[in-house]
């Protein structure tokens, strides 16, 4: 390809498809090779828009220091030791230095935990990045379109977004939304003709423009321009950087932080000013160090690093969520999975295997059998009643079902020995098995009728047609249909028996019909086919129009099945055991929809409400419905809108899949978007809030599981920093409040003195605060979170029974802190013997085990603490990990002298352990009484 070939490439709506082809050495039939498409990725990059620059990692390190109280603190620290600087016989100032150290290593947690989720998320978008379906080495295969280059021949229909400028080679009733590029409001409909003027973006109608949308139709194109070289890549400097989503969770989170931080610093600031006013505090040191420990206090106490901890483990989870098959393109909708009571599935591919089998086949001379399974063409080919196929019966069977394989643009391939696979739709890879299976090949097929064009299907039609070239009668075109029997039968006027049309009677109308109603009865799905005759020169490309679905003759009927999936059973068990309520809705006949949830267990009663009776419904009569109809056939994309709002309207949280360009209105309303993966069209996709990878009803289920976890997991740590945080605050506020009924007082007997340090409190923040509580958010899923209804749409992150057992743990912990301190110092309520050193490293140890005890309390504000001890491996190894630091502060002469600490023996150690496990047993305690008094299902 030549820069002259590329430069006039630009401009290809100005020439003829074919010279665009061949100055871009490319092929129609077989698009590029692999060798050249990699030569060409090479030389004109990946096709994506242009990124904003990466912010540098020093600058994301400096963020961990913007919060106003770390620079406080940070400022106070640098004033004490400015003033040892000063004054040279003082003592080196080791809380300075360790309050520097502390605040450092925080930092450093800080800037690789926001690493890992920045890392998450970009894995997430990554897997949910935009897919191309294109031709390379003569297949058609589906690749990420960030790997498209010019001369790629993609193939577009409805549904796709466009994935880069390409210039139309085939278009069938193509249509596209440019509403995002040029401003036009109404879809654009496009042709492969050449323009010979120069004209502007929203009138090239022989070009598809990268991050439009098809409408309607389909067709090919080479592409000429991606990335930034695109229509789209030209405008990408004027767009601004989408912000990121910040979820209700979030913000929730936030104001809970605020609401405490204000209470928190209140008390700092009033704990700082008693001091001052009460204390004997005298000189610039002793100053700066109550004004140390007050800014230490808060900081400790504020979570504010809380937003950064659930965005971190909300994408773990949802890495843990797309290992299950399940992509969550939005953070919000993890939250919502928790509250969803309703899933309102389509059938074909989600609760069922979505590989189509034709079964039978009836047309005038009576009915067929067909064996196999899937999309293996190989399979017994028998009359119904077991005799041989052949005669007039023969003969109509091998003309339903070549009409079936023309009026069709599924491609049957095989992928690897023995394992055969459909691009496309795969109803239509069903019939072109079924016409293999009697001996009908795809050359032959080929050869006799050459396509001329197409009247595409469309959901309210429900049919789709096509018109060939008949080569045994080149003096006529053939036109073939298929689609839904009813209203296909009203366009007939005659029957095809043997090889002679009759006209269609009363009696055979009512014949045929019957015969279809029986086919849905045995849960099989159903086609009409049909064929009608045209002249030579009667129907074009320029000139088709739906009057060709007229006067058709009736050729027969084919009965399909997709089986249920063996997983989907067990899911709607699974989900009914949930609380959450399953309802089918599929554009089926109604007999073969309640025949397959009748199987599966989602309704029992047969009962099936239609699109048709939908629509006549007034909104009283629908919200009445919705409750007790758990099954709709029939529906048009536009019903589902209804459904949902009038689920809505009933209180539910409703999950809905879609796969179609006319479902993004219901996956938008919806409260979970559900799109699939393999199915799904690019419109869809963007609408939902979660994709499913293989299109699996089991797979919601279990995404509605690991979003119960998640939700869980995040109330598990929240309960832990927040009670561990309250612990803290509450025992430094109440020991300066009873410093003389503890004994805490300075020796000579005048000054302040505190239960813990700065230094201290930081530490203990640092310690107990970073590695537990995100081993608490990759706790395993709760095994019996699927036995509970779920939760209350609405409910906060943190309840009323939630805070009562935050308060109460927070206040355990200070009182047992604070008794150890009395037991350790002469004087107060019960005589110890140590000095102030020894006393505050009892204290600063005792209430560093509560916290690291209260993790285990944290796991679950209803069930024991001892229920699965062992489950979670990351925790066990959080705590061991605290635990060894907090000694090596006691045991580390370096250490010892930073913050102000002694060596402790044995008998310390087990006295301090003994206390601070009593959080264990006395929340245990709360645990069972409050089960007795308010049941098992309280909250």
């Amino acid at each position: 390809m030549s820069e002259n070939g590329l430069r006039d490439a630009m401009e290809a709506y100005r020439r003829p498809a074919a010279e665009v082809l061949a100055d871009l050495g490319s092929d129609l039939r077989r698009g590029l090779s692999s060798d050249e498409a990699r030569i060409r990725a090479r030389r004109h990059g990946r096709n994506e828009l242009g990124a904003e620059a990466p912010v540098p990692a020093w600058r994301k390190f400096l963020r961990q220091f913007q919060d106003v109280l770390v620079i406080l603190l940070i400022i106070a620290a640098m004033v004490s030791a400015l003033l040892w600087l000063l004054e040279p016989e003082a003592a080196l100032p080791y809380e300075a230095i360790a309050i520097l150290a502390v605040v450092l290593l925080n930092a450093v947690m800080g800037y690789f935990q926001q690493a890992r989720a920045e890392q998450a998320v970009a894995a997430l978008r990554q897997m949910s990045a935009a897919q191309a379906k294109v031709l390379r080495d003569g297949k058609q295969q589906s690749i990420p379109a960030a790997e498209l280059v010019p001369g790629d021949v993609i193939v577009i229909e409805e549904g796709d977004t466009i994935p880069a400028d390409a210039r139309l080679i085939h278009s069938a009733a193509l249509q596209a939304a440019e509403a995002a590029l040029t401003g036009e409001s109404l879809p654009v409909s496009k042709n492969t003709a050449a323009i010979a003027s120069e004209v502007g973006i929203g009138d090239r109608a022989n070009m598809v423009f990268s991050g439009t949308a098809v409408t309607y139709g389909h067709g090919r194109a080479v592409v000429t321009a991606t990335g930034m070289k695109s229509e789209m890549g030209r405008i990408a400097g004027l767009l601004k950087a989408e912000p990121e989503d910040t979820t209700p969770l979030q913000k929730e989170l936030d104001r809970v932080g605020r609401t405490l931080g204000i209470v928190v610093i209140t008390i700092a600031v009033l704990m700082v000013g008693t001091i001052l006013l009460v204390e004997d505090v005298h000189g610039a040191r002793a100053i700066f160090d109550v004004l140390i420990l007050g800014v230490a206090l808060a900081v400790a106490a504020v979570p504010e690093g809380l937003p950064a901890v659930v965005t971190a483990v909300l994408s773990i989870g949802v890495q843990r969520m797309a290992r299950r098959r399940a992509i969550v393109r939005h953070l919000a909708a993890v939250e919502t999975l928790g509250s969803a009571d309703i899933i309102a599935s389509d059938k074909t591919g989600t609760l069922t295997r979505n590989e189509m089998t034709v079964r039978r086949v009836v047309t005038a001379s009576g009915a067929v059998e067909l064996g196999g399974a899937g999309y293996v063409p190989e399979g017994e080919v028998r009359r119904a009643d077991g005799g041989v196929v052949e005669g007039a019966l023969r003969a109509e069977l091998a003309r339903a079902l070549s009409a079936a394989d023309r009026a069709n643009n599924a491609v049957l391939q095989e992928a690897e020995a023995g394992r055969w696979a459909v691009q496309g739709d795969p109803t239509e890879g069903a019939l072109i098995v079924a016409a293999r299976k009697v001996g009908l090949e795809k050359e032959a097929l080929d050869a006799r009728f050459g396509r001329v064009a197409e009247v595409p299907f469309s959901s309210e039609r429900k049919l789709m047609s096509t018109v060939h070239q008949d080569a045994e009668r080149q003096d006529r075109l053939v036109a073939f249909t298929k689609g839904a029997p009813d209203i296909l039968l009203e366009r007939c006027t005659h029957e095809l028996t043997g090889d002679t049309a009759r006209p269609l009677t009363t009696e055979r109308r009512a014949a045929i019909m019957r015969a279809n109603e029986d086919l849905a009865g045995q849960a099989l799905r159903t086609l009409g086919i049909a064929f009608r005759s045209l002249p030579s020169n009667g129907t074009g490309p320029d000139g088709l129009t739906e009057e060709l679905e007229r006067g058709l003759v009736f050729l027969g009927l084919i009965g399909m099945i997709d089986p249920p999936r063996a997983e989907a059973k067990r899911a709607v068990a699974r989900a009914r055991g949930a609380g959450i309520r399953p309802i089918m809705i599929t554009g089926d006949h109604p007999r073969t929809a309640a025949a397959i949830a009748a199987e599966l267990g989602i309704a029992g009663d047969g009962r099936a409400v239609t699109g048709t009776e939908l629509q006549a419904m007034p909104e009283e009569e629908l919200a009445g419905t919705v409750r007790e109809i758990s099954v709709f056939a029939r529906v048009n994309p536009e019903h589902k809108l209804r459904i949902v709002k009038a689920l809505q309207g009933a209180g539910a949280t409703v999950a809905m899949t879609g796969d179609g360009v006319n479902d993004a209105p219901a996956l938008k309303t919806a409260d979970i978007g559900i799109a699939m993966g393999i199915t799904g069209t690019d419109v869809s996709k963007e609408a939902a809030d979660m994709v499913l990878a293989d299109d699996n009803f089991a797979t919601i289920v279990a995404a509605v599981e690991e979003g119960r976890a998640i939700f869980a997991n995040i109330r598990k740590f929240l309960r832990y920093l927040l009670s561990s945080n309250i612990g803290e605050v509450a025992t430094m506020f109440f020991g300066v409040l009873l410093a003389d009924f503890i004994g805490l007082t300075a020796p000579g007997g005048s000054g302040v003195v505190l239960p813990l340090l700065a230094t201290q409190i930081l530490w203990i923040n640092l310690v107990t605060d970073g590695a537990p509580a995100l081993a608490l958010g990759m706790d395993p899923a709760d095994g019996g979170s699927m036995g509970r209804p779920p939760r209350p749409r609405g409910e906060g992150v943190v309840t009323r029974r939630m805070w009562a057992g935050i308060f109460l743990v927070g206040l355990i912990m200070a009182a047992g802190t604070l008794l150890v301190l009395d037991m350790s110092l002469p004087g107060g309520m019960i005589e110890g013997s140590g000095d102030l050193r020894y006393g505050q490293t009892m204290a600063f140890t005792t209430l560093t085990l509560f916290q690291l005890f209260n993790v285990l309390n944290a796991r679950s504000d209803e069930d024991s603490a001892f229920r699965g001890l062992f489950a979670n491996h990351w925790l066990w190894a959080a705590i061991g990990f605290s635990l060894l630091l907090h000694v090596a502060v006691i045991y580390t002469p370096f250490l010892r002298d930073a913050f102000s600490t002694v060596a402790l023996g044995a008998e310390d150690w087990l006295l301090c352990a003994l206390v601070a496990s009593s959080v264990l047993w006395l929340r245990e305690l709360s645990k069972l009484l409050t089960h007795r008094v308010a049941g098992p299902g309280a909250r």
